[in-house]
Formats: structure tokens, sequence, C-alpha cells
């Protein structure tokens, strides 16, 4: 991939990228391309891609004799007065060939006649020629002559242009003005302003009168560009500024000047002005960019090029020389191939994500006084490469979803963002198996893999699933292709779609349940105590407990909290022996579910079957939890332990009365309206309180002197009380 990238406007030259070979692309001319200039240069930038490396060529353009010498007039004329002594010399008009060295002119000649002779004079590359009388004119015998000038090169073959001279023969004016120099010099800054004064050119005339007087005229037809900017008086010779005069385009001007009298026939007399001009520092730098990348992607390794800067000052010296800078800023540089030939390389690290294009301004300054300069600008579009990838918000997601929620529903929408574009910031979206999930996660969710949509694939039951968690990685289009992940917490919100449960020994609504009571319970007597589960949770699973009983009937009421059934009051004659309770068991959810059980409480009058009753409730078997089964042994462990302790503390203290329990009176068993009783012996006095929740089978008849405890709490009063009492739920009042 060797090619051509920057070099002349028009493509002289052109490289085969197969063979290598540089060949001529254009016709080349080197007089057009570089006029009169005795070195003539091509200059060219390659480049090859792999590895990318500049190259500079430079092409001389070789002359040859293309061009044959011609004069701006086919013919001149000149006017010599009969007495013009012999060895006056008349200035010629000059010829011109555009080929240069030896291909340009390199001599003159004269056809051949008895009365002139020609002089040729070389300075530098510039050949000029006069003509000179050698033999006395006579104009009574030849009035007009023609002669023949030809222009030669030294080309090969030499080539050659001719133009006429024809001399008009004059009657006598014999002086012709003299110069006071042959060649005045001047030197001239551009932009001179036009009217401005160069130099005066003088001439005089030995003849008198009108042979005398003098006119100074510019030769017009070699040089009329030079009558567009300069122009003499022609009376008194000075010459001014007519034009613009441009260093870039005239460096330098050869003015031919002529005195001419004004006698019959008028005699005349040329010189040369050379008027030098100086350079002005009146031209900015030009930048020309050749741009070697449309884009840049933005992992390119420090170094790359990315465009050639060439920089042209028309101006000489040290107002041509050029510097070039860019800006610090940007991730660029600036690197000096050869003068004023730069290469814009890398210089840093790109990323598009940041910055997706710069404008890099080139600045180029001369070393002119004032300084000018000029700015370029180049646009970089830098392209994008997968060198990110997809990030979420946050390394986790919750989503919470009520139970029972339709199938098919969208749970909830992730989305990952890509700093790339395009396919690198396409992303797609997976779910990752968890292996913690019992149940597997294909059959419970799926996810859009476009969208990032969260669709359940079942309806989710909080009693069996309270959450999952699974992982979703999004994963972008690029090569290679990047991903990253985010765990999705499922949290499934409980609702209220269960039912109270009733527990043993109680069943529910429809089935036989009976509790016995005897005749004389006081107000607060337990009877029975309902318990139920609810399958759900929180709120929908505080369950509240209401009793229903035939109308005109209050004997009995339930803890809304507890679950148990007591007495309001004593019974009365009126009341029923068999009293059907309907227990109403609700939850707390939105709406409400409950469960209802039956019982039938039936009022016993007889001891026996009291007591019969009594025993019997003992057997009636519950169904404790683990929980219910570890809080009753620590229960009876510390009762026990305590039970112990205080038989100690008795003991101590009836050892000190000096007697034993036989001393005491009769025992006596009180029983109290609030449903306690109290023990009493002799002096001495234990009062027992049970609350109104203890089991029928906690109560039992001792005959021995002391009642019995079964206490969670018991305090000694005094020496000879203890009180047995028992915390009770907080809306509950204590017995």
């Amino acid at each position: 991939m060797f090619r051509i990238v920057a070099g002349s406007k028009k493509k002289y030259f052109e490289v085969n990228t197969k063979t290598g070979v540089l060949y001529v692309s254009e016709r080349i001319d080197r007089e057009e391309l570089c006029a009169r200039a005795a070195k003539c240069s091509v200059n060219l930038e390659a480049v090859i891609n792999e590895p990318l490396k500049l190259y500079r060529i430079e092409i001389n353009i070789l002359d040859v004799n293309d061009n044959s010498p011609y004069f701006i007039a086919k013919s001149q004329t000149i006017d010599i007065a009969e007495s013009t002594l012999p060895g006056i010399k008349f200035p010629l008009l000059q010829a011109y060939d555009a080929d240069v060295g030896r291909n340009g002119i390199n001599t003159y000649k004269l056809s051949s006649n008895e009365h002139f002779s020609l002089a040729v004079t070389k300075a530098g590359d510039s050949i000029s020629a006069e003509l000179v009388l050698q033999k006395a004119l006579d104009r009574e015998k030849e009035s007009l002559i023609t002669l023949t000038l030809t222009a030669l090169d030294d080309g090969s073959p030499p080539k050659s242009g001719t133009s006429d001279i024809i001399i008009n023969v004059l009657d006598n004016n014999d002086n012709t003005p003299v110069f006071a120099k042959s060649l005045y010099k001047t030197r001239v800054f551009e932009n001179i302003p036009i009217g401005t004064t160069l130099l005066t050119i003088n001439a005089t005339d030995a003849d008198e009168g009108t042979n005398k007087e003098i006119v100074y005229t510019l030769s017009t037809k070699e040089q009329d560009h030079i009558l567009q900017i300069f122009q003499i008086d022609p009376n008194t010779g000075t010459l001014t500024v007519e034009g613009n005069i441009d260093f870039e385009e005239n460096p330098a001007f050869e003015i031919r000047a002529q005195a001419s009298d004004k006698g019959q026939p008028p005699m005349s007399a040329h010189c040369k002005v050379l008027v030098e001009v100086v350079d002005l520092n009146d031209n900015a730098p030009e930048i020309i960019v050749t741009s070697l990348m449309n884009t840049v992607k933005e992992d390119v390794k420090a170094g790359t090029a990315i465009a050639l800067v060439s920089v042209l000052d028309k101006d000489g010296g040290k107002n041509g020389e050029v510097h070039c800078t860019i800006d610090d800023k940007t991730p660029f540089k600036l690197e000096t191939n050869y003068k004023n030939y730069y290469s814009l390389v890398v210089d840093g690290v790109l990323d598009r994500e940041s910055v997706s294009q710069y404008n890099v301004t080139i600045t180029a300054s001369d070393a002119g006084s004032p300084s000018l300069s000029s700015t370029g600008v180049i646009n970089i579009q830098v392209s994008d490469v997968n060198d990110n990838a997809p990030t979420f918000s946050s390394p986790y997601i919750n989503i919470y979803v009520k139970e029972n929620s339709h199938v098919g529903s969208v749970l909830k929408s992730v989305s990952a963002f890509d700093a790339d574009m395009d396919e690198n910031g396409h992303m797609n979206y997976y779910v990752l198996e968890s292996n913690t999930n019992s149940v597997p996660l294909s059959t419970m969710i799926n996810i859009n893999s476009e969208t990032g949509d969260i669709v359940s694939l079942q309806s989710f039951n909080y009693e069996e699933l309270k959450t999952f968690q699974f992982k979703v990685q999004a994963t972008d289009s690029g090569v290679p292709p990047l991903s990253s992940n985010v765990t999705v917490n499922v949290f499934i919100l409980d609702e209220n779609d269960n039912s109270p449960a009733i527990l043993a020994p109680y069943s529910e609504h429809g089935s036989v349940n009976s509790e016995s009571i005897p005749y004389s319970a006081e107000a607060g007597y337990f009877v029975a105590k309902i318990r139920a589960v609810d399958a759900d949770s929180g709120y929908n699973a505080l369950l509240s407990y209401h009793l229903s009983e035939p109308k005109g009937n209050n004997l009995f009421r339930i803890g809304t909290s507890t679950g148990e059934i007591r007495t309001k009051r004593r019974m009365s004659d009126n009341d029923l022996k068999t009293h059907p309770l309907v227990v109403l068991v609700s939850d707390n959810g939105e709406p409400s579910l409950s469960a209802t059980v039956s019982i039938d409480v039936l009022v016993l009058e007889s001891a026996a079957d009291i007591q019969t009753q009594f025993r019997h409730v003992p057997i009636k078997e519950e169904s404790f939890s683990d929980l219910n089964l570890y809080l009753l042994i620590a229960i009876v462990s510390v009762s026990l332990i305590f039970l112990l302790s205080l038989i100690t503390l008795i003991a101590v203290k009836c050892h000190r009365t000096d007697g034993a329990f036989s001393r005491y009176s009769a025992p006596m068993i009180t029983t109290h309206p609030d449903g306690s009783w109290s023990y009493s012996k002799s002096t001495q006095q234990y009062d027992v309180c049970f609350s109104s929740d203890t089991l029928k089978s906690d109560v039992v008849v001792f005959p021995a002197p002391f009642p019995p405890v079964d206490a969670d709490l018991i305090s000694i009063n005094g020496g000879d009380t203890f009180t047995r009492t028992q915390t009770l739920p907080s809306k509950e009042k204590p017995v």
C-alpha cells in the first residue's frame, strides 16, 4: 500500500501499488511548473500502511529544449541620422526563451551588411544585443536598411527566433543625447504606495535649440508589464511607481529608458534602470493538510500518524521561515519530517466515551517582524472500540412480588448502561441459574433479552416460597463481547389467602366439642382455651377471638387475643344447663378471613360429677409444638427448684416455733368470691391465688396441710403467709 498522499495540486506522479513503480501520470511542463527558476523540483509525500511510515520524494524536473527563442515584436525600427559617427551603439529588442541553462538563449546573430555589426553582452543569465554603426551612412544613397536579428539557444538541436530591424537613415541631427549613467540602480520595498518617486534619470544633448530638448520615455514593446507598474516624466526623467509592487511576483525589475531629442531627425540614447524589490512580511503562512485517516480508533497506539501537514510562506528570508505548533491540551503532537513538512501523530490515550472528536488547531507563524501567523483546523473523529463493559446502577436489585400474582406479569425491568456505541453498546440480557434455589429458576421466571423485562412463569405462594435469588447478565455485541452481572433478590409478599385453623383438642364448626363447669363456678371461672394458627404472616396472621352466644345470655366472655373462655358471673337458677357457644376466630388481613368452632358448655351440680370431670380433664391430650414442649419443661424445672427452696425455708421457720404441724388446729379451706381460695390452720394462714387461666388439671384437692403449689411466682408475706400469683395477659384482670 505504498502510495502518494501529498504533493503538487496536479497529480503528476502515481505509484503502481502492486509493483511499486513510480510513473508519470500527467504531462509535465517545466516552464509552467517553475517558470525560469534555475532548479525545478516536485516534492512528494508517500506513505506505507503496515508499518505506517512516511517518505519524502524529491523529483528534479530537467529541462529539454522544447521552446524556441522569440521576440515580442516581429520587427523593430531604428531612426539613425546620416551624420551619426561610427561606433555608436543602438539597443535592440531582447529575445526570450522559456527554457533555461543551455537550452536558453546563448547568442545573437545579425544578417551580413556593410554598415552594422552586433555587440552581445552577457550579464548573469541575461544576454542582450546592441547594434553598432561600423560605417557612416549616406541617406542619399540608401535611406532604408533592413537587417535580420537572430537569437540562438544552445540546445540539442539548437533552436532560434528572428526579428527584423528596419533602419531609417535620417537627415543630419549631429549629436545624440547622452545619459549620465548607462545603468541606474535603486531598491524599493514591496507594497510601496503608488506615486512614490524612485529616481530621476538624466541625459544631455550637445546640440542647440530644439535639437537639445530631450524627451524621456520607457521602452514599450518588450516590457508592457513594466509600464503598468512604473511611469516616467517625459520632461524631467523622474521614475515613479504606478502600480503595486509584489516581491513574490517580481523580486527585481530591469527597465529600459530612452532619451530622444526633438531634432529632425530625432536622435535617441538608452539606459537601464535596475529596481531591486525588498521583501516585506506581507504573506501569512499557508497550511496544507492531508488526512491519512478519516477516523481514528480510540485504542490507536501512540505515535500513529493521523495527517500530513505542509506549510508554505511566499515571503523570502526570515519572513519565509515558519514554525508550527498545536494546542498542548489535545493528545496529539507535530513531528518534523523536513523543512516545513510535519506529521500529526497520536501522543496520548484516546477515549471516545470522554471525547468523540477533536478539532486540532495548527498554528503556523513566520519569523518576520512583525510575525504573521495562520491557523488550520483538523477535525479528527474518534471511532469506538468495545472497551466498556455494561454496568448496572447497583450490584443488587430487590423485587417485591405479591403472592398469587398473575402468570406472565412483568416483575421488573432491568437496565444496564454501556458507554460504547452502536453494536458495542447494544446489550442482551440473560438469566444465570442459581444453585441456591430449590425450585428450577427456569420454571419461575424468564427475561426478555432485548428489553430486560423479567416475566413471571408461575403464581407464587408465600407459604411455600418466601424469597429466591438469581443473577442477570448484560452482554454487549462487541468483539469480543463484554458483560457484567447484577444480583436480583425476589421477595414474595404475603397475601391474606389462608383462613385461621383451629388446633386440637377442638375442631372446627360442624364437630361436637363440649366442656363442663360446676354450678358453683364463680365469676372468671376458666372454661376453655381456643387455639388457632394462620399460615399467613404479619397482620394477616394476627388472630382475634370473638364469642357468639344466644341472645340474652351474658354468662361467658372470651379473651380476644388469648382465646380463653371464662364466666362473667355466678350461675343462677334461671340459667340453662347447656350453653352452646360459637367461637369466631378472625385474622387481621384485608379482607379478613375467619373460622368458627362450636362448644357446648355443660353445667354440673354433683360434686362427684365435678370430681370426675376434673380428673377426666387431664386425660385430654393436646398437641404441643416443639417450642411449647421446651417452654413447658423450662417452667416445670424452674417451679420445682423454687418449690424446694420454699419448702426448705418453711421448715426452718417451723423449727424455730418449737412445734410441729400437729399443734395447729384443723385446716380450713376458704373459697373467695373471686375464684381464689386460702388455707389456714391455727395461727398461720396460707393464701394461694390462682389466675383465671389455670387449667382444670391443675386443681386437685389434697388432705395435706399445704395446698397444691403450681405457681409462676411465690412471695413470702411476713413469716407465715405465702401467696401464689401469675402474670396474665395485659387485657385480663388478675383474680
